[in-house]
């Protein structure tokens, strides 16, 4: 697939098969999201790569947006570590781009996601730190939730010209 092609084939995916994900489908996954770039090359991000029902069931009820783990084969939790930080902050903008690179591999290979936020929700960090045995420093980002999709949406164009300004605000 283009990459164009693959940007605008990406869709928040809700459903999903039963059938597992190959070990090697993951590695893949994790490699691309390592390719983002971050500030000062720092590379803050770590990821739990978490294919066990139990625990993803126990993940399903940290929050109404993850629901749909329960039923999902694979979930990956994207975490900041706030000691690799040269530029303090910027481990959100980080973690952002690794799960978009992440994002874009999986509609690429013909799964599906959906990215749940988790970080800056101070509810949903503490539950998520207790439920996977986080230490301080280590700060729940998002959880990705990953399958072979049960449902097909369409592509979605969502360009709108009166977002774009050029040069300056008032020139529009």
């Amino acid at each position: 697939m283009e990459t164009v092609d693959t940007i605008f084939s990406r869709r928040s995916i809700r459903r999903f098969k039963g059938k597992r994900i190959p070990r090697s489908f993951v590695k893949k996954i994790l490699k691309a999201a390592m390719q983002a770039p971050s500030a000062h090359n720092e590379q803050p991000w770590l990821f739990i790569v978490v294919d066990e029902k139990d625990i993803l069931e126990k993940v399903s009820d940290l929050g109404l947006y993850v629901k749909m783990a329960k039923k999902a084969p694979l979930g990956i939790l994207v975490c900041g570590d706030l000691q690799l930080q040269r530029a303090p902050g910027f481990w959100v903008q980080d973690c952002s781009a690794a799960v978009q690179n992440m994002l874009l591999a999986v509609t690429d290979m013909k799964l599906g996601a959906v990215w749940s936020g988790i970080y800056p929700q101070e509810d949903l960090v503490k539950n998520y730190k207790s439920v996977f045995c986080l230490p301080e420093n280590i700060i729940p980002f998002a959880f990705v939730v990953i399958g072979y999709p049960d449902e097909k949406l369409p592509r979605n164009d969502r360009y709108k010209e009166e977002k774009v300004r050029y040069n300056n605000w008032l020139r529009g």
